[in-house]
């Protein structure tokens, strides 16, 4: 199989990708929906154009292009950046409205009430916890969640750049709460016909005991491990922190995407997906996927290079993890 290239942006993302930061700010600060409609409606137009917009005159021409967002897309394509942008992206009051309501269930009235109180960084919003709703807790919860990926991924990069770290389970699926963290790792150095070498998990779980995300090892082999770690809630006080089980699997290099693509699940989309891939003449699993011979004899492995190689080989189409929870 060729190598797929690696995703190409869109013709004209840098434009659509300013066109939306500013319809966020205008909605979750300003609260001026009308605008915020204008440059979703421009953004919008634009991702469809099939050509790489060359000068705000041309995009001036499209439906939902005014005159005042032409003259932004002239500043954006000869100078690269945007004024007004930079200096929203500098203002204190801007960016903290802006997080706050990335959390679920906090809406543009309430990020501003709750910045009108002093809360305007994640620790501010663990520390008034208790005056957050049901939704607004679990919207929080999430944020931790994501945090805890983020910190995982970049101790990878420090541990080991060549290391691929991916948390799956419902998480991966973009469940609002989510118990286990469930984490696969993998590394070039190991393949299903090298050694095993159990120095790679063993080497991560040290360096996450070292930072105390890793508390407590319930089992560790040579290929997973078992054990608990924390998600800070609030100060350094142990009854603030979020203790959740967390298991590791250490997998070969060549099988690791048909293992992200199982430990992602859900359980009824990998039986369908395992149902669908045997009526296209394969075997999938969550070390291969085969193509079945007219005996019904599976062959050798075939190569993956990512998730999306698995659907292109039984002609399905790609479905991202929000979407396989069924």
């Amino acid at each position: 199989m060729s190598k797929r290239k690696a995703p190409q942006e869109t013709l004209n993302e840098g434009i659509t990708d300013f066109l939306i930061e500013l319809a966020n700010y205008e909605r979750n600060v300003n609260r001026a929906i009308h605008k915020y409609n204008a440059y979703r409606k421009a953004a919008s137009v634009i991702a469809k154009y099939p050509n790489k917009i060359k000068s705000g005159t041309e995009a001036k021409k499209l439906d939902g292009v005014g005159a005042k967002i032409a003259e932004k897309i002239d500043e954006f394509l000869t100078t690269g950046k945007l004024r007004k942008l930079e200096k929203i992206r500098n203002d204190d009051t801007s960016s903290s409205i802006n997080f706050l309501t990335r959390v679920t269930g906090i809406g543009p009235a309430a990020a501003r009430k709750f910045y009108d109180e002093g809360v305007k960084t994640l620790e501010d919003l663990k520390k008034v916890e208790h005056k957050l709703n049901h939704h607004q807790q679990i919207g929080l919860n999430c944020i931790l969640q994501c945090f805890s990926q983020a910190l995982i991924l970049q101790e990878l990069e420090e541990l080991d750049p060549e290391y691929i770290g991916t948390i799956c389970g419902s998480y991966r699926r973009g469940a609002e709460s989510s118990g286990d963290i469930d984490i696969l790792l993998t590394h070039p150095d190991f393949t299903s016909l090298s050694e095993k070498q159990p120095r790679l998990l063993h080497s991560v779980v040290e360096h996450l005991e070292s930072v105390g995300f890793v508390t407590d090892t319930l089992s560790k082999g040579d290929t997973k491990f078992m054990g608990v770690c924390q998600l800070q809630k609030g100060e350094e006080d142990e009854k603030d922190f979020d203790h959740r089980r967390i298991d590791i699997r250490l997998i070969p290099k060549d099988q690791y995407y048909c293992g992200v693509l199982y430990f992602t699940g859900s359980d009824i989309f990998n039986k369908n997906m395992r149902t669908h891939a045997l009526e296209k003449g394969f075997t999938l699993n969550e070390y291969t996927i085969r193509p079945l011979g007219v005996t019904g004899m599976a062959g050798e492995p075939l190569l993956v290079d990512s998730e999306k190689d698995i659907f292109d080989y039984i002609h399905m189409k790609y479905r991202e993890p929000k979407d396989r929870s069924e």
